[in-house]
């Protein structure tokens, strides 16, 4: 470890509290973390992080937890002897959606922090709601409707906000929270998103939402740069625009920077310098992609709790089926985003529904996706042995899907494998599903997969000549795919997302531990302290970050012919997808 500044990211994610601490050079030199559910999961009642209330839909945390978390995060790497008085600089990235209910008691209790006493013995008055509601939440189909219909489509709605309406987005949890709690919201000085209430916490005042993250909202006008009126007045009525407006505040504009200097709590308790300085907090998927310079084509696929499709583009090109937010560091620049739902714990769940392994099987009996990679892996494309057998798709959704807005179930559909005519849907036979549960292993990664290429190919061009590959002429795909999140290390998932997506020069795994999210953080805060004038987040990280021992190639991507096969199906994929979402409507 050198002896110069040091730099700390945050990752506040549903299930744990990561923090990542980095030299200027983008080192990591520390680390430490704390699991909800394994520190805290007795006391809060917690399960993966969260509450649940299945009769109307509800998903939230509690918000004293968050705050227990942050200290005991602090206590773990000061335990690893890291010399917090060296940091310059602290950033970080947050669960997306989720907001945080300050009340009037707030910035006092904020600002006269001690340090002989914890955090959630202190702030447990400056909050009008304990809970924070999470991005898996669906109890808002009513205000969803609303909003959609509010500017006149849901396409309207993504022209002026980046997204179409979804449970989770904050605009319509605020509006409906202010329906069932009226004297809770009248109760709340400011509203946060998780990710400005963890830089309000060390600010010692309640920090400004981010621009990226206010993305996530519906309720940011990204054309206008500013809050929309009419999406305010739905939220909180034709009286209420101007206090949601003061609740929400002034949304900080510039990604870099400093906010204001570290809480005297922190430095007293924790040893930070007063010389350390907070930068702007964004949501866990801006910061994904901070977490290494990407080049045009490329793209990001985070395999967590949920699966997000991630790039960077400075064409703005909104659409209901995905999101656009403004990038995190970069004015004129856009983060194309898909979010499913339905990504790792689906996965999780068809790996748990595969036939037990033979007790001989040593590898499934060390590694509990070793029989779903031997499924995943024997399996054909699109199970797809000949020509002339019918291609396999089908839709895993255990939870209610974001895209499409599909309820929870499951589908399994055929279609002719060399255009996509034909599509049928597989009914169950005497209880038996329509094809075996080993099928379902490749079959659930090819259609999380076929979703992002659907909702991205018109984003991507045919690569330049000269690629891997060794063709001249590429398919319209992305340059490199890299893979971040836990699904990162499992090769299966890697092979078939390669094949799907193709990927001109292969597909990577980012080798950050899974702490992609906090590792973003972290160079926001190295770029908020150290750039020049004018020089962009791009500039400087580029300058810094080494690819060598950083990403690790694990897929070849395009592969001729069966890029071309899964091409020939992308049709039918979208119209099962349109038929599920209209039986849906009409029920």
């Amino acid at each position: 470890m050198s002896d110069g500044p040091l730099y700390l990211g945050f990752d506040l994610s549903t299930q744990q509290l990561k923090a990542i601490v980095v030299q200027s050079d983008l080192q990591v030199v520390a680390d430490a973390k704390v699991d909800f559910d394994q520190d805290f999961g007795a006391k809060y009642g917690i399960k993966k992080g969260v509450l649940v209330n299945e009769d109307e839909g509800e998903v939230y945390a509690p918000v004293a937890m968050w705050l227990e978390s942050l200290d005991l995060v602090l206590q773990r790497l000061q335990e690893k002897n890291t010399p917090l008085n060296r940091i310059r600089g602290i950033s970080g990235s947050c669960q997306q959606h989720g907001s945080v209910y300050w009340s009037r008691q707030a910035e006092t209790l904020l600002g006269g922090l001690q340090a002989d006493k914890t955090l959630v013995d202190q702030l447990k008055d400056a909050f009008s709601h304990p809970y924070g509601p999470n991005w898996q939440d669906h109890s808002t189909q009513n205000q969803c409707d609303q909003f959609d219909a509010k500017l006149g489509s849901a396409e309207r709605l993504a022209e002026v906000t980046g997204s179409a309406a979804h449970h989770r987005f904050t605009g319509t949890q605020i509006m409906r929270l202010r329906g069932k709690l009226p004297d809770m919201y009248a109760a709340t000085s400011r509203i946060s998103l998780v990710s400005s209430f963890l830089a309000s916490l060390f600010l010692g005042t309640v920090a400004p939402i981010d621009i990226s993250d206010a993305c996530g909202m519906n309720l940011w006008d990204i054309p206008g740069n500013n809050w929309s009126e009419p999406l305010l007045e739905l939220t909180a009525g034709k009286d209420g625009v101007a206090e949601l407006r003061s609740k929400l505040g002034e949304v900080r504009q510039d990604g870099g920077g400093s906010m204001g200097g570290v809480n005297s709590y922190f430095q007293t308790k924790y040893g930070f310098s007063a010389d350390c300085e907070v930068a702007p907090f964004t949501g866990d998927n801006p910061a994904t992609i901070l977490a290494l310079p990407l080049r045009p084509l490329d793209a990001i696929v985070s395999l967590g709790t949920s699966t997000t499709f991630l790039m960077s583009t400075p064409v703005y090109k909104p659409d209901p089926s995905y999101h656009f937010f403004n990038h995190p560091t970069t004015p004129g620049q856009y983060m194309f985003m898909l979010c499913y739902k339905n990504g790792g714990l689906a996965r999780e769940k068809v790996r748990d529904a595969l036939p037990k392994p033979a007790a001989a099987d040593a590898d499934a009996a060390t590694d509990p996706w070793a029989t779903f990679n031997k499924h995943a892996l024997a399996t054909p494309p699109l199970d797809m042995h000949s020509d002339t057998d019918r291609a396999k798709l089908g839709l895993y959704f255990y939870l209610p899907e974001i895209v499409p807005n599909i309820r929870a179930g499951t589908w399994r559909y055929t279609c002719n494998g060399t255009d996509g005519s034909n599509l049928q849907e597989e009914e169950e036979k005497e209880g038996k599903q329509a094809w075996p549960a080993s099928t379902d292993a490749r079959t659930i990664v090819e259609s999380q997969a076929l979703s992002m290429r659907l909702r991205s190919q018109n984003l991507v061009h045919s690569p330049s000549s000269g690629s891997s590959s060794g063709s001249s002429v590429l398919p319209a795909q992305p340059r490199r795919i890299y893979l971040v999140g836990g699904g990162s290390l499992n090769p299966a998932i890697a092979r078939i997302i390669g094949d799907v997506l193709g990927a001109a020069d292969g597909v990577y795994k980012l080798d950050v531990g899974g702490n992609a999210c906090a590792l973003g953080g972290a160079y926001k805060a190295v770029w908020a302290r150290e750039r020049a004038e004018g020089e962009t987040f791009d500039e400087l990280i580029g300058k810094r970050w080494k690819e060598e021992g950083a990403i690790q190639k694990v897929g070849d991507g395009y592969r001729e012919g069966v890029f071309q096969r899964y091409g020939n199906v992308l049709a039918a994929f979208e119209e099962m997808e349109g038929r599920i979402l209209k039986v849906a409507k009409n029920t």
